[in-house]
């Protein structure tokens, strides 16, 4: 008994943790990591436009071709914009002193689907705005990036409204985002872009879920086929003793 409830308090920790880093309104992402095609399109998406500056520290180029059914020619040629060997692991192009630079070092992402969740990488990727001092994102206000994604999405500008607060003070907040530069995809190949990235980062947080729910129904299956088998002969040694 005591096991059941510190499992679930577990659980519960983990949950709230993973809502109070969420934030609100997020998008469904609809992220689907048994979709092969969709994770290898997010793998070169995410080679492109995040690997530079952002590792994936836990995953090894050789490691992802084998889950993803890439030959090791293709990540060389697709995957692979540094002198990285295809047995390294998937460290950033950035030197090691770009905190130097930046004050601060890109995070390694290679957990952030499983400590933020997909909704919220997909949506943090669809909510950045440009204004006259720079790039913000209205789910995580003032990151310290840009907007890495801008050619293909293209230039979204806030909307803003007027409210007033229950202690009776005016301000203005973000009403909605609008698109005021187109980008070289249109919304809807975005979305289907951002989805990809994000079912690869689901994959680089948990890289087995792949080939261990493929397993799952086979091991289903084994069990449910030695239970019959089990009650089987439960039932005929029964029999005779009940003679």
């Amino acid at each position: 008994m005591m096991r059941i409830l510190a499992i679930l308090a577990i659980s519960l920790t983990s949950a709230a943790s993973w809502a109070a880093g969420a934030g609100n309104n997020l998008q469904q992402s609809g992220a689907n990591v048994h979709d092969i095609t969709s994770v290898q399109r997010g793998a070169a998406l995410f080679a492109n436009y995040c690997h530079s500056c952002h590792s994936a520290g836990y995953m090894r180029y050789q490691r992802m071709a084998q889950d993803l059914d890439m030959d090791e020619e293709q990540v060389k040629r697709f995957l692979i914009f540094s002198d990285a060997e295809i047995t390294d692991y998937m460290k950033a192009a950035m030197p090691a002193h770009s905190a130097d630079w930046l004050g601060k070092k890109p995070p390694d992402l290679s957990l952030t689907a499983r400590s933020r969740g997909p909704d919220w990488i997909y949506t943090f990727l669809k909510s950045f705005y440009l204004t006259a001092d720079g790039w913000n994102n209205t789910l995580l206000p003032n990151p310290s990036m840009p907007h890495v994604l801008w050619e293909l999405q293209g230039i979204q500008r806030p909307v803003m409204e007027a409210y007033t607060d229950d202690a009776g003070q005016q301000h203005t907040r973000i009403k909605e985002l609008r698109l005021d530069q187109p980008g070289r995809m249109t919304l809807k190949e975005f979305d289907a872009a951002v989805r990809d990235i994000t079912a690869f980062m689901v994959y680089l947080g948990e890289p087995s879920i792949i080939k261990r729910e493929q397993m799952g129904i086979w091991v289903v299956l084994f069990l449910l086929v030695f239970t019959l088998l089990a009650y089987l002969l439960y039932k005929e040694f029964w029999r005779d003793i009940r003679k």
